[in-house]
């Protein structure tokens, strides 16, 4: 069972950055597609970016051009580059390990414990 650890939140303000990271043990993380999403108060859990074990890349509309999903095979991680930030992109943002690229199905696969961005002025 693979476990995935989320670091990098924090309070930035609009138009800043952070990297947001995920590290992961417990199985082997090259056979996994590793996703990123996000859960806002009131909302429901969002797909954010999706990267396939072969590194093919998806991304939520919302997010494409400003976020960026890469993975490090050699270090089990992988991140996500939160660029432009904009005060709606406030949320705790998951890491999710699953063996099949279905983003837009949120109740699948392992998940980590999240970490919060907000972003405010």
């Amino acid at each position: 069972q693979v476990q995935l650890v989320e670091s990098g939140g924090g309070l930035v303000q609009p138009g800043g950055s952070l990297r947001l990271s995920c590290a992961t043990s417990g199985s082997i993380f090259s056979i996994y597609a590793m996703g990123w999403y996000r859960q806002a108060p009131g909302t429901q859990r969002e797909f954010v970016a999706g990267i396939t074990k072969t590194s093919a890349t998806n991304y939520a509309d919302s997010v494409k051009g400003r976020f960026i999903i890469s993975r490090d095979n050699a270090k089990n991680t992988v991140y996500l580059q939160v660029n432009s930030l904009k005060p709606e992109d406030t949320a705790v943002y998951y890491c999710n390990a699953r063996t099949l690229s279905n983003w837009y199905q949120t109740d699948f696969g392992t998940w980590g414990q999240g970490t919060q961005v907000t972003v405010s002025s």
